[in-house]
């Protein structure tokens, strides 16, 4: 992949006749190794070169993607793609694409050339979390390691041009005790120097134990403390929500809200672009703009919403620099860090939950922000800052607004998390939500 093959693309689609071209290449490695029930079960590699074409022609926009590269096969995707595009009815909201060419500052931490050599030392990060997990009173561990390195140009009709080298990897453990008592816990990064799996298999392996027999949970309103792990679940969906094209399709609770409150003073949540170590930090969003920190949230307060070009002229805003091919997406969430420890934050509650792990997270109504969740794995009673009970067969059927504005405490510590369900990094601590509705899980 390089340059001159994703000009070669570009200047094809504007022979052609496109208005607007971007170009974006890929060349990635990635290798994957599954666990189950202690022992190595699978694993799988894999080698990905592709270009994602988006064109513009009269305010009609189509997409492809290119995965063969003789000169045949990209004049027949790019004539392909001008042809339907062609036929589409006008998106009267477009109004283009940025115009470069664009200065980049390197993103610092975010390639590790190791991660591609791991080899044997995949199975020795995997082996060891598994007997920590073991040591920690687990009987059996099952997950996943993933990893890759890749290489990304972008070229656009704007001259707009990039490039950049990223890595990732990333290890996810449930930990059983026994068929009703379980852990979940994922660490990730972007380098090897930032990659625990031993301490994520313990803390695995401590949920499990301190899970054994659970109780039916009782029904009525408790303030949660949620583990970073669930919490990422929710601020991923809250950084979705602030997309202005989710806001314009009718998929935010954030809709109509900007400047007003939204949340409690205590949350902060940032759009950061360019935070070093982490995992979708780049230089420059998908229309060659530079990437940036946005403050969503500031204390509470909505402040804006995520934009390319075209949603930003529409709103008479700049750029945020959060441009996907087709709409603006967030790049990592990042809550702010609060004052407490987390041995203080448990003392603030009297009777309350805490929450490791959700899944199956739904909405009734995105507008309103009204949605149920499923606790899983560890979830515990809090007596006087103390974990007295392990609880299973509960749900939180509540709203997104409503929770974020009874936010109340924030820990110091923060990680970063992704996992399934939590498609974008989000970087978090734990948090004290006060009156969570509970409901059961049937």
């Amino acid at each position: 992949m390089d340059f001159a093959l994703l000009e070669r693309i570009v200047g094809r689609a504007e022979e052609l006749g496109a208005d607007d071209v971007v170009a974006i290449g890929e060349e990635a490695r990635a290798w994957q190794t599954k666990f189950v029930n202690n022992r190595i079960a699978t694993g799988m590699s894999g080698y990905d070169k592709e270009v994602s074409l988006f064109v513009s022609k009269d305010r009609k926009i189509g997409v492809t993607t290119i995965k063969e590269f003789s000169r045949r096969s990209i004049e027949e995707s790019v004539s392909k793609l001008l042809r339907f595009t062609k036929k589409m009815q006008p998106n009267e909201e477009y109004y283009g694409i940025a115009q470069g060419p664009f200065k980049y500052k390197v993103v610092k931490g975010i390639y590790d050339g190791r991660i591609g050599k791991l080899e044997q030392r995949a199975t020795d990060f995997i082996e060891g979390g598994i007997n920590a997990a073991l040591a920690e009173g687990a009987k059996r561990a099952s997950g996943v390691l993933k990893y890759n390195v890749k290489e990304e140009f972008l070229v656009t009709s704007s001259d707009a041009r990039s490039s950049e080298r990223s890595s990732g990897v990333y290890f996810s453990i449930r930990a059983l005790a026994d068929k009703d008592a379980s852990g979940h816990k994922v660490c990730c990064s972007t380098t090897l120097r930032n990659f625990f799996p031993e301490r994520t298999g313990a803390r695995a392996g401590r949920i499990a134990k301190m899970a054994l027999n659970p109780v039916k949970g009782s029904i009525g309103r408790y303030d949660v403390i949620f583990d970073p792990y669930p919490l990422a679940n929710l601020l991923n969906i809250a950084m979705d929500s602030a997309s202005a094209f989710a806001v314009e399709a009718g998929f935010s609770f954030l809709r109509g809200k900007l400047g007003r409150k939204v949340a409690s003073s205590a949350v902060t949540l940032v759009d950061d672009g360019r935070l070093p170590h982490c995992l979708s930090s780049s230089k420059c969003d998908s229309e060659g703009v530079p990437t940036r920190r946005n403050v969503v949230i500031d204390r509470g307060i909505l402040k804006t919403y995520l934009h390319n070009t075209s949603t930003a002229k529409r709103y008479g805003v700049e750029t945020t620099g959060n441009a996907g091919l087709l709409s603006p997406k967030p790049c990592n969430a990042v809550l702010s860090k609060g004052d407490y420890g987390e041995k203080e934050l448990f003392d603030e509650v009297k009777r309350g939950l805490y929450i490791t792990n959700l899944w199956y997270t739904r909405f009734q109504n995105y507008e309103t922000g009204d949605f149920s969740t499923i606790p899983r794995d560890g979830i515990f009673l809090i007596e006087k800052g103390e974990l007295t009970k392990s609880l299973k067969e509960i749900r939180l059927s509540d709203n997104m607004l409503r929770m974020l504005l009874n936010v109340v405490a924030v820990s110091k510590k923060q990680e970063q998390i992704i996992g399934w369900e939590v498609e974008i990094p989000v970087i978090t601590s734990h948090v004290l939500v006060k009156g969570v509705r509970v409901t059961k899980s049937t």
